[in-house]
């Protein structure tokens, strides 16, 4: 599989196993609130983590 560079000629991320996480801060849907909220991943030091993406459908799961 080939990554392609993007516009600025870098190669766009893509983590691998062990590989530590960017810093980020995204918005998510909180369902204990029944709301969208802004989460950081510094947040969630010393915990597990998993991220759901899904870029085609704006569906609640």
């Amino acid at each position: 599989m080939q990554q392609r560079e993007n516009i600025e000629g870098k190669l766009p991320f893509c983590a691998q196993t062990n590989d530590t996480a960017p810093h980020f801060t995204a918005e998510a849907y909180d369902n204990t609130d029944k709301s969208i909220k802004k989460i950081r991943l510094a947040d969630y030091r010393g915990r597990w983590v998993i991220l759901f993406f899904y870029s085609s459908n704006f569906t609640f799961v």
